[in-house]
């Protein structure tokens, strides 16, 4: 019998898995395809996980600028994650991988039976969905229409996308050079290897802005800046608006738990980081039983901060949904004029409920009343108290 079986083999459940393993914890990963290489490009903030390994660095661009009607310079370092060295990192000894897909679990005192389509059975102490948005045993997701950011992305050789962005440079938002009722921004990485990852980005749109529209607006925004579309292409679809799972003995973790950032769509630094602390948790309280283990590590995860802080932010992404499209690129000038500390308290902050709370505050009282009339919200939510 496993102390913890993690389902899901993305970045969120390698991650948890790795740190359960280093605990001592008997730990299983299980997944379709465990191996599986992650297709998408991950890129975070440097402070947002300490130590993050240079091993697994595939660039971190010496620039990164963000455009609303004009430049801002980034006073962070922003890291590009090369998959397969985090991938061969996460992948310590003492996992035990298993390749199926797990359909249900079933829980009594003594722990909890995971049950595979292929009629399969594995006992754990502890269950966890890493799985994703389909939420395989904490809960699918409810049907409907979701708020989802999408983008729409090429790979190019860094030479040929030149004359769009500059060298060893990350453009984390750029919004100029687009108008309309869907405004869309242009997100750019170098990857290491030569190549560049430009990306026609949707913000946030209920329900997701199609991947068609974006491909065009990508071709469209290429040809204009002479230069030529190809290249292996990247899809990009997270829904933001996921409730939060219910506790219960199937403990979520990554998307599948909420870590979505309701602004950003990021959720990956947030889910290595706090791997460690979960399974800190895991094998501090596994001794007193499943349903200790499970309670802990859900209220850990979930700190009333946290939750506050969750909540604000998407009552914010609300707000700024509500803002007419020729305003956007505005609002991120103001946002991007704010000091380091107060970004980071919005972008990555994840339990800094008075920082959160104090840039917000801030950015409102910077805005005209242009757009400060669209985000009376802001202001009234603190008031009601909405974040605590």
């Amino acid at each position: 019998m496993a102390d913890v079986l993690i389902v899901g083999a993305g970045p969120a459940g390698w991650a948890l898995a790795a740190a359960c393993a280093r605990r001592g914890l008997r730990t299983v990963l299980a997944a379709p395809d465990p191996g599986r290489r992650w297709p998408a490009t991950y890129g975070l903030w440097a402070d947002e996980v300490a130590d993050f390994p240079e091993s697994a660095i595939a660039a971190a661009p010496g620039t990164a600028l963000a455009y609303g009607t004009r430049e801002h310079r980034l006073g962070r370092r922003y890291l590009v994650v090369d998959n397969d060295s985090l991938a061969e990192r996460l992948a310590v000894p003492g996992i035990g991988v298993l390749a199926g897909l797990a359909v249900a679990a079933t829980h009594d005192r003594h722990g909890s039976t995971v049950r595979f389509a292929d009629g399969r059975e594995r006992r754990a102490g502890v269950v966890v969905d890493a799985s994703g948005a389909r939420r395989a045993l904490s809960g699918a997701p409810p049907p409907g229409v979701h708020t989802e950011q999408t983008a729409y992305g090429l790979v190019l050789p860094a030479d040929a996308a030149r004359a769009l962005v500059p060298a060893d440079t990350a453009v984390f938002m750029d919004w100029r050079g687009n108008t309309g009722a869907d405004q869309t921004f242009l997100y750019s990485l170098p990857l290491g290897d030569g190549t560049v990852l430009v990306e026609e980005t949707s913000l946030a749109r209920r329900p997701g802005l199609g991947l068609d529209v974006l491909a065009a607006r990508l071709r469209d925004r290429l040809a204009r800046a002479g230069v030529p579309a190809g290249g292996r292409e990247e899809r990009v679809r997270v829904p933001l608006d996921l409730p939060f799972p219910k506790p219960r003995r199937v403990l979520p973790f990554g998307v599948a738990a909420g870590f979505v950032h309701p602004a950003t769509g990021y959720s990956v630094a947030t889910a290595l980081a706090l791997a460690p602390r979960l399974a800190a948790t895991l094998a501090e309280t596994l001794p007193h039983g499943p349903l200790a283990a499970s309670a802990a590590a859900y209220a850990d995860l979930w700190s009333p901060a946290a939750l506050a802080v969750h909540r604000l932010r998407a009552h914010a992404l609300r707000a700024l949904r509500g803002l007419p499209p020729e305003r956007v690129p505005e609002f991120f000038d103001l946002f991007f004029a704010m000091p380091v500390e107060a970004q980071r308290a919005f972008t990555s902050g994840r339990e800094d409920l008075a920082g959160l709370s104090a840039a917000m505050l801030r950015l409102f009282r910077a805005a005209p009343w242009r757009i400060r009339r669209h985000l009376f919200g802001w202001s009234r939510a603190q008031d009601s108290g909405i974040a605590v």
